[in-house]
């Protein structure tokens, strides 16, 4: 259709492969009609997707090839049925007769497979019976057929959402480099690590806040609305906002009381940066818990660009006002003070879009709560977000808390570095997230294993894209940030070694946290947090940055394994991509491999 060479012949010959349907059902609209929908949707595409579109007059080509396909259809004896949508009394009125005619062909074959005693009965009760039967038989025919296409559909948006995550993220990765580039090159490696040091604290504690809904929010919310229980949405939604804002705001007022109070006065730029740090603390929380929102109604790149591009390309302004205007001093405390102004922006703009994805009739009527449920997946998932922060973090904090804060900064701008091998992983689990909670939630463990596989490639092959390049050319690349920042060439090489084997395990925490393993999962990341630290604090003592960097790659590595592992034997889930290399072994082999790695027995 798209490329114009749609023409009669290929369709025939394409029509000629496929088996004759029993029914072929046309629907017809306006052409007019078609157009303006078309438009509107359009119009109503998210910038980046609209990137992607094919323009109005492409997709409207269409029209005249399915044209085309009735015509060969009638020619070659099949039946077609068509439905006509020109306005609102002529599509019930064809429903009907579509139904009738599906009845009826169900009812003649039903006729085969009646016994004989119900061939005696009066014409009523046969035909309740095979009414009866008709229908069992419609169900499995339309889950023989249903099942297929939408593990199909399933992998193709999985790889399509993928795509446009990855882009945002790489979007919005140029913009936090060039913001990281201008913030490093105005304040110097010092002021650099006292704002990496304090950021780091700000992430930490905002996420911890969130107290894991930013993660159960997409597991609650599509499975509800599966069920079309709209009051639990409302509901849950509702305890998620009031809980992790009550909860960020008093962080935040702890964390300012205990600099306050407690902290050595005469680093009053280190102070101060605290200070406005935690006010951001309730700010991060809340257009993280909006993005979610976003990304559970079906927004998924919607909810990324707020946060990946609007919040940093706004630090990245006006950092650079502050520069230009020589109103104030470009410190570690303005640059926070920056990062206060974008968070609040940003919190606005995810709620906007937010209310502008949120399912029809969400605001009506009364809400309903399963508190005991929500709360029961607080504390293993709070753990595990605000630990997912504090690992990657982990050897900023300890260089910051042992006083190297120049080492700090220059720790935090390779590993800003490395962490774009692992922008592949986490634009997949954008779309794995939702998904695997739905296939789990039909009990369809098949699906969620050819899913975590598909979504393992994607994740490998982006971090090994992003890596090997990012190899070469990371010594020249630092040395732009200004002088001394070339120190962190070999930090950035261990880095992105650990980040690379992430990416090879696939989105494996987002896999157990979607099929109910909260548990799990956070006493992973809790063993992996601890060794996290302990291999930082030794590695510190001995090789200073470079042994933190060691540190965090061994936790990491140790870590996914320890993961690898668990969903291998309690979810008899295959590591993704050893099911995509024993999906290509012979069928006998490839069983015998399976079970040996899962423990199964005759």
């Amino acid at each position: 259709m798209f490329n114009g060479s749609a023409n009669r012949d290929a369709l025939a010959k394409a029509l000629n492969l496929a088996p004759p349907a029993d029914l072929t059902i046309r629907l017809l609209v306006p052409q007019a009609v078609v157009e303006d929908r078309l438009r509107q949707r359009m119009e109503r595409e998210p910038p980046a997707e609209r990137i992607f579109e094919a323009g109005l007059n492409v997709n409207m080509r269409s029209v005249g090839v399915f044209e085309s396909i009735n015509d060969i259809a009638k020619i070659s004896g099949r039946r077609v049925i068509s439905i006509d949508n020109s306005d609102g009394k002529s599509v019930p009125k064809s429903i009907f007769e579509l139904e009738k005619k599906i009845i009826s062909g169900v009812l003649r074959a039903g006729k085969e497979v009646v016994d004989r005693d119900a061939l005696h009965a009066d014409a009523e009760n046969v035909e309740d019976r095979l009414h009866r039967k008709s229908q069992g038989r419609v169900k499995g025919v339309l889950a023989s057929i249903a099942a297929p296409l939408r593990k199909k559909d399933v992998g193709s948006r999985l790889a399509r959402a993928s795509v446009f995550a990855l882009l945002i993220y790489i979007g919005g990765a140029g913009l936090t480099s060039l913001a990281q580039l201008a913030i490093a090159r105005l304040i110097g490696p010092r002021n650099y690590g006292i704002y990496s040091y304090v950021l780091a604290w700000t992430s930490v504690l905002a996420y911890l806040a969130t107290l894991g809904f930013n993660v159960s929010l997409l597991r609650f919310v599509p499975a509800y609305r599966a069920n079309d229980r709209l009051d639990l949405v409302r509901g849950v939604i509702k305890f998620a906002l009031q809980r992790s804002l009550f909860a960020a705001t008093l962080f935040a007022l702890i964390g300012a009381a205990v600099v306050l109070f407690f902290s050595d006065h005469t680093q009053t730029g280190l102070e101060v940066s605290i200070v406005i740090g935690m006010a951001a603390v309730p700010l991060i929380t809340a257009y993280a818990l909006g993005a979610t929102l976003v990304r559970a109604f079906g927004g998924v790149v919607s909810a990324l660009l707020p946060e990946r591009i609007v919040r940093d390309g706004l630090l990245l302004v006006l950092v650079a006002i502050l520069a230009k205007s020589g109103l104030r001093t470009v410190d570690a405390p303005s640059v926070m003070l920056a990062v206060l102004v974008s968070s609040a922006i940003t919190v606005g703009l995810v709620f906007v879009t937010a209310a502008k994805f949120e399912p029809p009739g969400l605001r009506q009527g009364p809400s309903s709560s399963a508190a005991k449920e929500w709360w029961f997946a607080v504390p293993p998932l709070m753990l595990i977000t605000g630990l997912d922060v504090f690992v990657s973090r982990a050897g900023v904090l300890v260089l910051g808390w042992t006083h190297h804060i120049r080492e700090a900064g220059i720790f935090a701008l390779a590993l800003n570095v490395a962490m774009l091998v692992g922008l592949s992983r986490i634009a997949v689990a954008t779309m794995f997230s939702p998904t695997a909670a739905d296939l789990h939630a039909r009990g369809d463990r098949k699906g969620l294993q050819q899913l975590f596989a598909r979504a393992t490639m994607l994740s490998a092959g982006g971090a090994i894209a992003v890596a090997v390049p990012m190899m070469m050319i990371v010594e020249p690349f630092l040395s732009y940030f200004g002088e001394g920042y070339t120190a962190g060439a070999p930090i950035a090489r261990v880095l992105i070694l650990g980040y690379v084997f992430v990416a090879l395990c696939g989105p494996q925490q987002n896999l157990l946290t979607m099929t109910g393993h909260e548990w799990a999962a956070a006493i992973t990341m809790v063993a992996g947090a601890v060794a996290n630290i302990i291999a930082c604090a030794v590695g510190v003592a001995i090789y200073g940055p470079i042994g933190a960097a060691v540190g965090v790659a061994l936790a990491l590595s140790i870590w996914s394994v320890a993961m690898a592992i668990y969903i291998g034997k309690r979810l008899r889930i295959l590591p993704g991509l050893v099911f995509a290399a024993l999906s290509i072994w012979p069928s006998a082999v490839a069983g015998q491999q399976r079970n040996r790695f899962l423990g199964v027995g005759k």
